[in-house]
């Protein structure tokens, strides 16, 4: 069984920093598409940020200039540094990624971090 350990949330003042962290538990075969969604309270779950496995970045417009992904392949590490922080980042942060296995590929989810940004 695959899952996702996501760490690296908390809270920051508006314009600090965070660095997230996702790594997958347990056994693949090959990762490919990986990246960062959030959710704020009452809103639907965005994406924030995609890498492929060759390195393609795409962002959100909310985040562009501000977050920056990147990923580990060598340790299935994907991050997601985020600076300049706003009151509006606050959501549950989720890490995702495309996994295949011996007998399946499929998407995955974190179980979500929480990061807040306030005064």
């Amino acid at each position: 069984q695959v899952q996702l350990v996501e760490s690296g949330g908390g809270l920051v003042q508006p314009g600090g920093s965070l660095r997230l962290s996702c790594t997958p538990s347990g056994s693949s075969t090959a990762i490919y598409d990986m990246g960062w969604y959030r959710q704020a309270p009452g809103k639907q779950r965005e994406l924030v940020a995609t890498i492929t496995r060759g390195g393609s970045t795409n962002y959100a417009d909310s985040v562009k200039g501000r977050f920056t992904i990147s990923r580990d392949s060598d340790k299935n590490m994907v991050y997601l540094q985020m600076n300049s922080l706003k009151p509006e980042d606050t959501a549950l942060y989720y890490c995702n990624a495309d996994i295949q296995r011996i007998l399946s590929r499929k998407q995955y989810w974190g179980q979500g971090t929480q990061v807040t940004v306030s005064s």
